[in-house]
């Protein structure tokens, strides 16, 4: 384990304040405010803009999966963990300001500069999430990483409330900006930037990396983090355990972004919510997956890792169910928050039991596979829903495709033992 200094309080807060910074990239960008302007905005026709959004987070997705291992096994060669992290960040906020430039018909202007984004953020959760295992003991890992995910969930929050009665919703506009061009729309882009790089500044000011005594040159350093990644690409395999948590969670991993990618399209589709409604929607799910993340996390210290996901899984499908077989708006919100509920936990969960596997030294590495357990099929979601809305009518169908991910995730993740994989980390 890394030395008491690393467990510092102002270590674990300042690695917290990361999540709260950037949780409004998520909340903003991708799934709720952004991608709906693409689509309604800057695209052809709103199916179509949905179809390249769509597209968009594939392409990143099938990036980020090949990138991930790599760049962090050269992270932990090299201890480069902080500086890539810092890198990572500076192009995230750097192109999503860009994104506030494209308009009518800008369309790979503004999917190009996404992808940039999006990679950039998820390459960066590589190195932050590799920080878990040293800020932490086994004794409290779940809680850490519980409200680390709790205060990303309210930062979003928050910036999303700014965003909406700051910016989109008064009338006229604060600051002149300009409607005909949705300018005060747009606007919400450089918040976010804004945002994340003031709430990160913590980050890089008290987390500190563990030194390497003489880090290679850079080519030797790309050679050397390449036959790692191949070494401990075997090793996961040997850590039996680790391989089955991120094989469970390939699958399960992908019902729970497919359903917050298409929760706000759902809800549009099936419950006729206007706009406004889908963002105070998601502004509910962010208070609820906060509130369940922080509420859990002591229960994954108490109890485990395995339980706590699987605790969320039956819930994620109960209410799952009742999204897809409720005709009632009061049952859908009421499905909605309960899938809030529970999703940051079994994230919250999934982070802690991986970091409770991983043996010292190669948290950049395993994590990398970690990330790459996430986004490797995240396409396949968004095909399913695609296919059976259009095979039945109803995209009813779709979302219920969720469902077996969750069933699927929850029978491999009966596999792993975690008492095992804990022994053989050598953090026990």
């Amino acid at each position: 384990m890394s030395d008491a200094s690393s467990k510092s309080k102002s270590a674990i807060w300042a690695w917290s304040f990361y999540d709260f910074a950037n949780s409004a990239f998520t909340t903003l960008i991708v799934t709720f405010v952004y991608a709906t302007f693409f689509a309604s905005k800057i695209a052809p026709d709103y199916d179509a803009g949905l179809d390249m959004w769509a597209s968009a987070i594939t392409v990143s997705a099938l990036i980020i999966a090949a990138l991930s291992p790599f760049v962090g096994a050269m992270a932990d060669r090299g201890g480069y963990r902080k500086r890539f992290l810092g890198i990572s960040t500076i192009v995230c906020i750097a192109a999503t300001v860009l994104l506030f430039f494209p308009q009518e018909g800008d369309v790979l202007f503004a999917l190009t500069v996404f992808v940039i984004a999006n990679v950039a953020f998820e390459m960066g959760l590589v190195f932050y999430n590799a920080f878990l295992p040293d800020i932490s003991t086994s004794d409290n890992i779940g809680t850490i990483s519980g409200n680390g995910w709790a205060l990303g969930y309210v930062g979003g929050l928050l910036c999303m409330a700014l965003g909406l009665f700051v910016l989109i919703r008064p009338d006229p506009p604060l600051f002149g900006m300009d409607v005909d061009t949705s300018e005060h729309v747009r606007a919400t882009t450089l918040l976010v930037a804004g945002w994340f790089a003031l709430f990160s500044i913590p980050t890089f000011l008290f987390l500190n990396d563990r030194p390497v005594a003489s880090p290679p040159p850079m080519r030797r350093l790309m050679v050397e983090a390449f036959q790692d990644l191949k070494r401990v690409f075997a090793e996961v395999k040997e850590y039996r355990q680790v391989f089955r948590l991120l094989l469970a969670r390939l699958i399960y991993n992908d019902g729970l972004v497919t359903i917050f990618g298409f929760g706000g399209i759902y809800a549009m589709n099936v419950f006729d919510f206007t706009f406004d409604e889908v963002l105070i929607f998601g502004i509910a799910l962010n208070l609820a997956a906060g509130f369940g993340a922080w509420a859990l996390g002591f229960l994954d210290d108490r109890w485990g890792g395995k339980t706590t996901i699987n605790i969320s899984l039956v819930g994620l499908i109960a209410a799952t169910l009742l999204a897809v077989f409720t005709r009632s708006t009061m049952w859908f919100w009421v499905a909605g928050i309960g899938i809030g509920l529970l999703a940051g936990p079994m994230q919250s969960a999934s982070r802690s039991l991986l970091g409770r596997f991983t043996p010292e030294s190669k948290e950049n590495e395993f994590f990398g596979f970690f990330a790459f357990s996430g986004k490797a099929t995240a396409f396949m979601g968004p095909i399913l829903i695609a296919q059976f809305s259009a095979m039945f009518g109803s995209m009813r169908f779709g979302i219920a495709v969720v469902i077996v991910l969750f069933v699927l995730g929850g029978i491999f993740l009966m596999r792993v033992d975690e008492a095992e994989g804990i022994a053989a980390s050598g953090r026990s």
